[in-house]
């Protein structure tokens, strides 16, 4: 009897692997991030460009932010393993392509990929499917959350050494989380070794949005309620400033979407920008 195929990466994940794939193949050059692999992944329909979802106007500020929040995470890996910083932790994985679009920089890296066991397992097997293979230094790492599993626990069950510094990197999580699983977490990152950095995204409370973004910041709150995974948490740059220093971390940065659209688009002819609301704690041990 053949076994069920593993689940699929989420909507989410799903939506960001294309919205990527979408910006190389839509938007202008340069592109702030060439990133084909997880739509390869993916492989979906030949008419998945025409998904309502998909539509080129109506979603570039959402591609836009999805391209510069990997691009802005990348960079700081990248500087991390000029530092000597060879550990890189990615809670709530998803379709991350670092490893297969980076063999370079994934040379220096230990990476661990953390995410449910289902779509860790669809992953593997298209990795294997297309060729990619799971290197020696990529490891999948598997962890419950549903059934509070520990994802501390499975990080070092694969190998990782909270002895040395690393960084660890959450995209696009801490909205679906409560604030106390979010303050947990910062807990349990501000124990790693001297040296290592915390990259965690949130979603600033409506008020703090630009006004013309709050629309569509609105569509993606019902659409992921009807998808089963509310959005439960917003928060104000001081707020997630204030739990991450009570979490005991040495420094700890405020990041604006705003500064990420300078940083990767000012200079564009084609006027792309991503949408604001989504912001960046950057934290240091």
């Amino acid at each position: 009897m053949t076994a069920p195929a593993a689940p699929a990466p989420d909507n989410t994940a799903e939506r960001c692997a294309l919205w990527r794939a979408m910006h190389v193949q839509v938007d202008d050059a340069p592109h702030v991030l060439e990133d084909e692999v997880g739509l390869r992944l993916l492989d979906p329909a030949p008419d998945w460009r025409e998904r309502p979802d998909m539509e080129p106007t109506a979603t570039r500020g959402f591609r836009a932010a999805m391209v510069s929040r990997a691009r802005f995470v990348e960079d700081l890996v990248e500087r991390a393993s000029e530092r000597g910083v060879d550990q890189y932790v990615i809670l709530g994985a998803g379709l991350d392509t670092l490893a297969q679009r980076r063999p370079d920089l994934a040379a220096r890296l230990d990476i661990y990929e953390v995410d449910q066991p289902g779509p860790q397992s669809w992953k593997r097997a298209r990795l294997e499917a297309l060729d990619y293979g799971v290197p020696p230094r990529l490891h999948l790492v598997p962890v419950d959350f549903e059934a509070k599993e520990s994802w501390w626990d499975g990080l070092t069950a694969a190998g990782f050494d909270p002895r040395r510094p690393a960084v660890v990197v959450s995209t696009g999580v801490a909205m679906y989380l409560t604030r106390e699983a979010t303050a947990a977490t910062l807990e349990q990152t501000a124990e790693l070794a001297p040296g290592s950095t915390l990259a965690l995204s949130f979603i600033l409370p409506p008020e703090l949005i630009d006004a013309a973004d709050r629309s569509g910041m609105e569509t993606s709150k019902k659409g992921a309620s009807a998808a089963g995974t509310p959005f439960r948490s917003f928060y104000a740059p001081e707020d997630m400033l204030a739990l991450a220093r009570g979490a005991g971390f040495g420094t700890a940065e405020h990041v604006p979407g705003t500064e990420l659209a300078t940083r990767y688009f000012s200079a564009r002819a084609d006027a792309l920008r991503p949408s604001s609301g989504e912001d960046f704690l950057v934290a240091t041990t």
